[in-house]
């Protein structure tokens, strides 16, 4: 069973153990973009790093078991991946198990990622932070790659119209006018461990009609530096509401306002890329 500490006053998810996950969870469409490497989640034995690192075979990094030896460099996370191609993985946990499988199925974003945040670490004093690392960081944790051709849905997005967006907007969903092109985050995938757990993605949008494009765009713009300077550049979206990613979506559920929230006073998006 999931549980939830307190860390410094927030709440923190603890995913279930292996052994505690059901098999048909990973049908969610969550997991599609994962879809080469259910036999890595399906298993009921983890693997090993090592067994890990040779079967994902990473371009230009490897797995690296974090431990007291690893960590003895005292190098930054983010640091020791540029400098040393060791990507601190922790064994037996599904957050880092998720995090090395997007790096192998996305690799360009998160090399990406990777060289923005150690360019915004050498600029910083130690122990500081800007606001273009929060955006790369809740990018990693919860981004999604949101595809659009049809404007009007891009509005609905804009004003919060939940209503718009998803419910008459759910033939446009299935017909691909909008679509979910990648889900980038790795603390996404480790809380769809619990399916009734309702997730909020943090969202970039790309116009176009082909999901390959607008994931190579969003690499792109983000190892220009045009992307992701402020987390205001990302969009929230309720991942429940989608048609078919959650299994009750009468209109009770999609009038609920604690999920579904209302547009925040004087919040406005930037324009999607293409």
């Amino acid at each position: 069973m999931a549980t939830a500490a307190d860390i410094g006053g927030r709440r923190r998810f603890i995913a279930p153990p292996r052994e505690a996950v059901d098999a048909a969870c990973f049908a969610q469409p969550i997991y599609a973009g994962l879809s080469g490497f259910q036999a890595l989640m399906l298993a009921p034995n983890w693997p090993t790093i090592a067994s890990l690192d040779a079967r994902l075979a990473l371009p230009d990094a490897h797995l690296a078991e974090q431990n007291e030896m690893l960590l003895a460099d005292g190098l930054h996370y983010e640091t020791r991946i540029a400098k040393c191609g060791q990507i601190a993985t922790r064994a037996d946990n599904w957050h880092d198990l998720f995090n090395a499988l997007i790096w192998a199925r996305y690799p360009a974003i998160k090399r990406a990622l990777n060289r923005q945040q150690c360019r915004h670490i050498a600029a910083m004093a130690p122990g500081q932070r800007n606001r273009a690392q929060a955006a790369l960081t809740q990018f990693d944790e919860s981004g999604v790659i949101v595809r659009v051709r049809e404007p009007a849905l891009l509005r609905a997005w804009d004003r919060h119209d939940w209503a718009a967006l998803f419910v008459d907007g759910a033939g446009q969903w299935r017909h691909g006018d909008i679509a979910v092109a990648a889900v980038i985050g790795h603390a996404l995938l480790e809380q769809a461990l619990v399916p009734e757990r309702l997730l909020v993605g943090k969202c970039v949008v790309v116009h176009g009609d082909d999901d390959a494009t607008a994931i190579a765009a969003v690499a792109q713009a983000i190892a220009d530096g045009v992307l992701l300077n402020d987390p205001l550049e990302l969009r929230p979206l309720p991942l429940a509401g989608i048609p078919g990613w959650h299994a009750r979506q009468d209109a009770g559920f999609h009038a609920r306002a604690d999920y579904f929230r209302p547009l925040r006073e004087g919040r406005a998006y930037p324009a999607a890329l293409g």
